[in-house]
């Protein structure tokens, strides 16, 4: 059995994705990886994280992607619904990071594997031990059966919520000056995008790397 190692919200921030990359050895022929979605936004270099995750995924299997309140905001930016709250969330930034590339598809700014790739996030990921979600999990509501924008959005209520949800609640959305640690959920959201930390654990050993 590899290591199973989560990595927190990225925001575009691609220098301190790498660095923290270097920081954590990964056998990507073991290891599973997953990485809990805001891949974009606020941070300057939105398209260098998408394009770096994509080669990952193009070389590796044990990869898992999730859809972040950002990703979905953008999906539907480029379907031309909601593009003020797009704009008003850190978007500009990502349209920035994609005009400085410079890459125009028929279709507009977002080359096509770009595309793809948002289009194939998930919502959730289920092990033996762990969920794993972007936002968070209603009390009293199957995994299955849980409202896609709670998912993607919820914050208090669920942080607050002492409910067992019947194993450990991975997940991240809401930044927070540490990782937040509790019987029934670990937060790893340490605001990276806002010049704090950028968060990965390894949860076969509980270990935090941090930069």
């Amino acid at each position: 059995m590899g290591k199973l190692f989560v990595f927190s919200d990225i925001h575009g921030c691609f220098d301190k994705f790498n660095t923290l990359m270097d920081k954590v050895s990964i056998s990507f022929k073991e290891d599973t990886v997953v990485f809990l979605g805001d891949y974009i936004d606020r941070g300057p270099n939105s398209f260098e994280v998408v394009e770096f995750l994509i080669g990952l995924k193009r070389q590796h299997k044990n990869l898992i992607f999730l859809k972040g309140n950002h990703e979905d905001m953008f999906l539907k930016y480029l379907s031309g619904t909601d593009r003020l709250v797009f704009l008003a969330n850190g978007g500009q930034q990502t349209l920035e990071s994609y005009m400085n590339r410079n890459i125009r598809t028929n279709d507009g700014l977002v080359p096509s594997d770009h595309f793809d790739f948002l289009e194939s996030l998930i919502l959730y990921h289920e092990t033996e031990d762990f969920i794993f979600v972007h936002a968070g999990l209603k009390d009293n509501v199957p995994l299955k059966e849980q409202d896609p924008e709670d998912l993607l959005w919820i914050r208090r209520s669920f942080i607050e919520s002492e409910h067992d949800f019947g194993k450990l609640v991975i997940f991240g959305h809401t930044p927070l000056p540490e990782a937040l640690i509790l019987p029934n959920k670990i937060g790893i959201d340490t605001g990276a995008v806002y010049g704090k930390k950028l968060t990965c654990v390894e949860l076969t050993e509980m270990e935090f790397f941090e930069v």
